[in-house]
Parts: structure tokens; C-alpha cells; sequence
């Protein structure tokens, strides 16, 4: 894989040339310290992906002669991780490392034992600079496709709101909580095949409530456990999309 990637919508699906923006222009040039001749690989976060030339490498207005259009394959799966907001920075460190291990969706949510409650105008904010975490964790590991990043929501809405997926699944501390490997070995048997879209909601220190875990297991997530320990929130994201995502390119 080329040294250099860069991030553009052009508006053509086979462009002559592809103007970067100031931003990833200077992170493309200033940054990275490509010149005039490298290959870079510009990529649109749907899939698509250009063999560039870097014709002119302006630092606020780079220009990329195209070479290829390719179309990078998807997973054959699509999980989205229902995260409840860790406090700090945490959650950009979880952005990147899902945005690194594939995940289709993020939705930042809102628990009862969520430390973090955002106001609409930091709520956007937060949006914004989990989107370039994402951005910027796609161009360091390859990845051509960016996660949707949902508005922040409460866990409630969440669940309520959470159809149309194979199977859902809940990180949880309390009892009775399956190991993975079972519940995916069910539902293949009675299906047929794999999950191909996948729910899986990781909660905040101290885990869900006793309340949400019920309204969860009610609209048919299935409590699983990531082992005897209690791991720190953004370690439980990493585990779960980890572990679930192995299991799945099985």
C-alpha cells in the first residue's frame, strides 16, 4: 500500500484531477511531506478509492492527477457499536480504534451512569471532531470506508429505535451473561449463515443499569460477557468489536 493517503469527494466517479481541501492538503503535504511525483491513494469513505499523482503540491491547494478508480469490497458484515460516553477522551480513542477494526456505525449514547452529558451546540462539536478522529484512523490503516457517526442519543432511544439488525447484542457485568461463540454457533444453526448486521451496545463505568439491561434483554439484545474481569470502558469496545468481528470473517 502507498505511503500516502488523503481523503476528497470528487464529483466524478472517474476524475481527470482531484483538488484536495486546505486541510488535507497541508496534512498530505506539510504533514506527510509528500512531493511533486508520489503516489497517493485518495479515498472517499464509501469504498472508492484513486492512484493519484501528486501534480502540484501546494501546501493549502494540493491537485492530484488520477491514474485508477477502484472499488474496495466491503465486509461481509456491518456492526454498529452502541457506545455509552466514557469520561475524558476516552471516546476518541474508541472512534479510532473502531474505525480501525471495521465497524460500520458508531452511536455515542447517553446512560443513567453516564458521567458526560453533552448540550446540543457540544454535542455537534463532539460530532465533528470524532469524525476527523475516524477520518484520520481510515488513513492510517487503510480502511476505504468511514463509519456513519450517529448524534448522541440516550441508551433508552437507542434500543427502542435499534431494528432491522440480524442480532443484538449488550456487553454486561450482570449474571446469566452468554460467552459469544455459543450465541453466534445459534443463530448460524438456525439461519443458515452469519449475522451480517450486528448491534452491539458497550456501557459506561460501572456498566448499564439493572433498568436498561431489562429494556435491552425486552427488545431482544442478548447480555454477553467479555470475560471474568471488569474491563475499563474503552478496553470493552475494543474487546467486543475485536472478538465479534474474528468470529464473523471466520
Amino acid at each position: 500500500m502507498p505511503d500516502f493517503r488523503a481523503f476528497s469527494l470528487p464529483d466524478q466517479r472517474e476524475p481527470r484531477e482531484i483538488r484536495l481541501s486546505p486541510e488535507e492538503s497541508h496534512h498530505l503535504v506539510v504533514v506527510n511531506r509528500a512531493r511533486s511525483g508520489d503516489t497517493v491513494v485518495v479515498f472517499d469513505g464509501r469504498g472508492t478509492e484513486w492512484i493519484c499523482t501528486l501534480a502540484d503540491a501546494r501546501k493549502n491547494a494540493a491537485v492530484l492527477s488520477a491514474r485508477l478508480t477502484q472499488q474496495a469490497r466491503p465486509l461481509p458484515y456491518a456492526i454498529t457499536l452502541g457506545q455509552a460516553l466514557p469520561k475524558g477522551g476516552s471516546m476518541d480513542a474508541i472512534v479510532r480504534k473502531a474505525t480501525e477494526l471495521g465497524a460500520a456505525c458508531i452511536a455515542p449514547l447517553e446512560s443513567e451512569r453516564t458521567q458526560v452529558h453533552l448540550a446540543a451546540d457540544r454535542s455537534d462539536r463532539k460530532i465533528e471532531k470524532w469524525q476527523v478522529a475516524a477520518l484520520e484512523a481510515a488513513k492510517q490503516c487503510g480502511n476505504p470506508w468511514l463509519p456513519e457517526i450517529l448524534p448522541v442519543q440516550s441508551a433508552t432511544a437507542f434500543v427502542e429505535s435499534a431494528r432491522g439488525y440480524d442480532l443484538k447484542l449488550i456487553a454486561s457485568l450482570h449474571p446469566g451473561a452468554q460467552t459469544l461463540k455459543p450465541v453466534l454457533t445459534a443463530f448460524t444453526a438456525i439461519h443458515g449463515r452469519p449475522p451480517k448486521k450486528v448491534a452491539w451496545m458497550v456501557g459506561p463505568e460501572g456498566d448499564f443499569t439493572p433498568a436498561e439491561m431489562n429494556l435491552a434483554v425486552s427488545a431482544g439484545f442478548v447480555p454477553i460477557t467479555l470475560g471474568p474481569l471488569v474491563l475499563r470502558c474503552e478496553t470493552a469496545a475494543i474487546y467486543a468489536l475485536s472478538v465479534l468481528s474474528h468470529e464473523l470473517q471466520g
